[in-house]
Parts: structure tokens; C-alpha cells; sequence
């Protein structure tokens, strides 16, 4: 018995270590092809135009076929996610640990923009294949440097991830609400305009006095969508580094 006997079939397969590839025999449809259809399929009718039966009409083969090398629809969701994120850049630990961590966020959240139905794929477990591994291993080589132990930069990294993948589906989400033609700004005016009128002070003191600010009223109609997000983003992720900034000096 072989040490790949005790991974499973599909981790095997996460990992381009198929039963066929191990015996050296060859075949015209093979996992590589089928997951590149269905990111193909993903990136231009997004995750729910992802389908065994149009992923096999695509390939030219059918359904049944595809449960040779792909056991589940989970399962190709799974790999389609690894697949997706591709390579993170190099170099980023040089940087230093907290210009690393920003710049790696910020190539994240570049990676689930162009392809925003990553976001949507649901979280099956914690990463485990090739391509979530390497982000993995970006994070963790920037923050070689640091004092942190193994849990803490566990945490950090999952943190800043989950920060950016909720960030690019919340600012999706907002979009897709929003009448056509508004800009965020000009939804965010609104937004406070009309609150402002509803929230009772007697009962709500604090939010009555958010609401009364100029927060909502800063940005120009005229903002880019882009810059108000940004704006939004980066100030949400400042927030986070400056948590572990305490935190890597209390253990430094």
C-alpha cells in the first residue's frame, strides 16, 4: 500500500493525480479539460451557467461521461474554485510583513473581481489544492519574518481573505440592487437621505447622529463607482492590519 492510497479520490484529482494519470494511461477527456470548460462556462454566464450537461455539450461528450474524472458537481466546483484563483504574484515577501499583506489583499481582490463567481462558490473546507495552496504559501512566506505563530498566521491570512471575498460580493450585490444608471454615491446619498428622516434619535442616538453627519453626503454624484469602493476597502483593511500590527508587536 502506497502513502496516495490514504488521500481520497477527489484530492487526488484536486491535485492532478488521477487513477489514470498514476497508471500512465492517457485518455481524450481528462479532469484539465473539463475544469477549463467549466471556468470558461463561469467567467462568461457566471456560476449558475455552470451545468454537468453544458459542460459536457461544450466538451463534446456526454453527461455521463464527465463522472469519470469529476465525481460530483460539488466536486467540479471545487476544482473550478483551485483552478480560478491562478498564481499569486512572487515576490511580495519582500516587502515587509504589513506592504506584503496589503499588496496581497489587494491581488486578491483584483483576482475575484475579474472573476466575481468565485465568490460564489460555497466554502467546502479549508483550501486544498495547488492553486489555494500557493496563495497560501504567498501569505504565509510574508509573514516568515514575523513572531507569529502557526495559529495567528492561519488567522491573519483567513481573515484577510474572507475580508476581500465578502468585500468584492458585497460590492456586487449593492450593484445588482441599484437602479440602473445610479452610481454608488449617488445610492449612498439617498440611502442617508432617506434615513435620516427615519431613524428616531430617542431610540436610536448613535445612528441618529450617523445619519445626521456629512458621511453620506461626501462623495461627489460624479464618483466613480471604483473610487468609492476602494475608499471603502481600503479603510476596512487598514483597520485589520493595524489589529495584527498590535499583535505582532506584543509577541515581537
Amino acid at each position: 500500500m502506497t502513502s496516495e492510497d490514504f488521500v481520497p479520490a477527489p484530492l487526488r484529482r484536486l491535485w492532478g493525480r488521477s487513477e489514470a494519470s498514476r497508471l500512465g494511461r492517457p485518455a481524450a477527456l481528462d479532469v484539465t479539460r473539463i475544469v477549463a470548460a467549466a471556468v470558461e462556462l463561469a467567467d462568461r454566464d457566471g456560476l449558475e451557467g455552470v451545468t454537468l450537461p453544458k459542460v459536457a455539450a461544450t466538451l463534446g461528450v456526454t453527461g455521463m461521461s464527465l463522472y469519470r474524472h469529476v465525481g460530483s458537481k460539488d466536486e467540479l466546483l471545487t476544482l473550478m474554485a483551485d483552478f480560478g484563483v491562478g498564481a499569486p504574484p512572487e515576490g511580495l515577501d519582500a516587502l515587509g510583513w504589513r506592504e506584503g499583506l496589503l499588496a496581497w489583499a489587494v491581488a486578491q481582490r483584483a483576482m475575484f473581481r475579474r472573476r466575481p463567481w468565485l465568490t460564489r462558490v460555497p466554502a467546502s473546507g479549508p483550501p486544498s489544492g495547488p492553486g489555494q495552496i500557493a496563495w497560501m504559501e504567498s501569505a504565509l512566506a510574508i509573514m516568515a519574518g514575523t513572531s507569529l505563530d502557526w495559529a495567528h498566521k492561519v488567522g491573519v491570512l483567513s481573515l484577510i481573505s474572507g475580508y476581500v471575498v465578502h468585500s468584492v460580493r458585497q460590492s456586487s450585490d449593492l450593484a445588482a440592487g441599484r437602479a440602473e444608471g445610479q452610481g454608488q454615491a449617488d445610492a449612498e446619498r439617498d440611502y442617508g437621505r432617506a434615513l435620516v428622516r427615519l431613524v428616531e434619535p430617542e431610540r436610536f442616538p448613535q445612528t441618529a447622529r450617523l445619519f445626521a453627519s456629512t458621511l453620506f453626503e461626501a462623495p461627489p454624484s460624479d464618483t466613480p463607482d471604483a473610487a468609492v469602493e476602494d475608499k471603502d476597502f481600503f479603510l476596512g483593511l487598514e483597520v485589520i492590519l493595524d489589529g495584527v500590527a498590535v499583535r505582532v508587536g506584543r509577541e515581537g
